[in-house]
């Protein structure tokens, strides 16, 4: 259960998780510095087995094309539009990486990404009348300029007949379509590049679980670690590390605790599970090629957002509708149930409680989940469907998604959702907490931790990442939209920095090669 050579008791690094987050941070960090050790513990047999698995997530390509909740309506009726800018920003820095490391042949082909188109699909006058606010507002801004918006209903057919057919004709619909959207298989991704990493020299230890984390008298990190596997010499080691990476999912926040690091304080974490309807029928699959978004029921976490999803997972083609919330104590889908008794701490029980006040809707919300009865939540299917029949789909459980509970300005508890990274204050250790855009913002985020724990070495480091990924300096992109297009025309977009506006003297320099 080990690749990568002889274990070492003294490393540079260490990777806590074989999700997309450790493998990002450790592709990154091994192209920077190839001569730092590096070693990945994973508690499961495999990687990928948890918030990475493709059938634990969405597989959507976040760039706030069809989500939302990406645009928040404002009291005066306009649109904000401030974080769909920034995930599609972040999105775009996944994708540079990504074809970097296709190009260099870090990973060994782009068969984790699919072109799907992304869809907003409402129905009612009222929710006609915001999307069109919200196409209208966001088609302005360049990065967006290539949405298209339709209240007619053959239209919405020839984009997506499933949506249409057998329908009220009386019911008021409109949608938007992007077809720049994507379907990641964040499973096949994450395996290439820990393959990558293991090719490189790093260390993969499958079935081992870090149980706890000591500060040395040196500034290093000491990690005792369990061998889970069956057949162990030696059931408890130890390993020191000069630095530490929590990517563990729902397993960060009590990690981060054991490190006894004064910014955990006041973290808590809430634990929401999942579950999605799915089918494989090939007629059915065949009619229905986009990622469609519709509009969450009030008190719904963002998570909870109902789409119906072409999903491509392992080569092969399927449809996804979901997610129905759910409630599991457990921090992990194979962790324990105590997770989240076992987080709780006199210094975030004070933030745990507040949240809860501050959110009885969202509890509200997920008591009617769990209390839904199957055709109830079958119906919600139909709602996007019309012709949807139980005989065609299976249900499937989702991954846990643990959203983030903090402290604000004021001292008082808030429900957070999004991700938030921790860190230590000499950046000797940091993790990752939180959920949705998650996976989709991966290079962004481990960046921005590149940026905060090592911020001597990120001055010289930066150049180099900004020369793989261009986004981060406001550069142009080898191609803003298509890794499988490397090399072809740059859309104008990719000129614009994140306040929209052109930068027209790079504009005019590149104008051989853009669209």
């Amino acid at each position: 259960m080990t690749s990568g050579g002889p274990a070492r008791a003294d490393v540079d690094v260490v990777l806590i998780g074989g999700g997309i987050m450790s493998a990002t941070l450790g592709t990154l960090l091994q192209q920077l510095e190839p001569s730092w050790t590096i070693r990945i513990y994973e508690r499961l047999d495999d990687v990928a087995q948890e918030s990475s698995n493709p059938w634990n997530n969405a597989g959507t390509g976040h760039a706030a094309l069809c989500e939302l909740n990406y645009t928040p309506e404002r009291k005066d009726g306009s649109i904000d539009i401030s974080k769909a800018v920034k995930i599609n920003e972040e999105f775009e820095i996944s994708r540079e990486l990504w074809q970097h490391l296709v190009a260099t042949g870090r990973l060994k082909d782009d068969s984790f990404l699919s072109r799907t188109p992304h869809m907003t699909f409402v129905r009612g006058e009222k929710n006609v009348d915001y999307l069109r606010r919200r196409y209208e507002t966001l088609s302005a801004h360049p990065l967006f300029r290539d949405l298209e918006f339709t209240a007619d209903r053959s239209t919405i057919r020839s984009w997506a007949p499933l949506l249409t057919e057998e329908r009220d004709a009386d019911e008021a619909v409109a949608a938007t379509r992007a077809t720049a959207g994507t379907d990641v298989d964040f499973g096949n991704l994450t395996r290439q590049l820990i393959d990558g990493l293991v090719a490189g020299g790093a260390e993969l230890r499958l079935q081992h679980e870090v149980k706890s984390l000591k500060k040395t008298k040196d500034g290093r990190w000491k990690l005792r670690v369990k061998d889970r596997s069956w057949n162990a010499d030696d059931r408890t080691s130890t390993v020191t590390a000069k630095f530490v990476f929590v990517g563990a999912g729902g397993g960060a926040l009590p990690l981060l605790q054991s490190a006894g690091i004064p910014e955990i304080k006041g973290f808590g974490g809430f634990p929401i599970s999942g579950e999605f309807l799915r089918t494989s029928n090939p007629e059915i699959v065949a009619r229905h090629q986009a990622k469609v978004y519709g509009k969450a029921d009030v008190g719904a976490p963002p998570m909870s957002v109902p789409h119906l999803d072409t999903r491509v997972v392992d080569g092969r083609s399927y449809l996804m509708f979901g997610p129905y919330a759910g409630f599991s104590p457990k921090y992990l889908k194979k962790g324990k149930y105590l997770g989240l008794i076992t987080s709780m701490r006199l210094h975030n029980l004070t933030s745990m409680l507040g949240a809860g006040l501050k959110n009885l809707d969202l509890t509200q919300y997920l008591v009617g989940q769990l209390a839904a009865a199957p055709e109830t939540k079958f119906h919600a299917l139909q709602q996007f469907m019309p012709t949807a029949h139980p005989k065609d789909w299976e249900r499937i459980t989702a991954g846990q998604r643990v959203q983030v509970i903090k402290r604000d300005a004021d001292g008082k508890g808030v429900l957070q959702f999004g991700t938030e990274i921790v860190a230590a204050s000499d950046g000797s250790i940091a993790g990752l907490l939180g959920a949705s855009p998650g996976a989709s913002t991966a290079a962004s985020a481990m960046v921005g931790l590149l940026e905060r724990c090592f911020p001597f070495r990120f001055t010289k480091w930066r150049s180099e990442l900004a020369s793989v990924m261009p986004s981060l300096d406001g550069g142009v992109p080898t191609d803003a939209r298509s890794i499988e297009s490397a090399g072809t025309a740059v859309p104008e977009s990719a000129f614009v920095h994140a306040d929209g506006v052109l930068d027209a003297e790079v504009y005019e320099s590149q104008a051989d090669s853009r669209v």
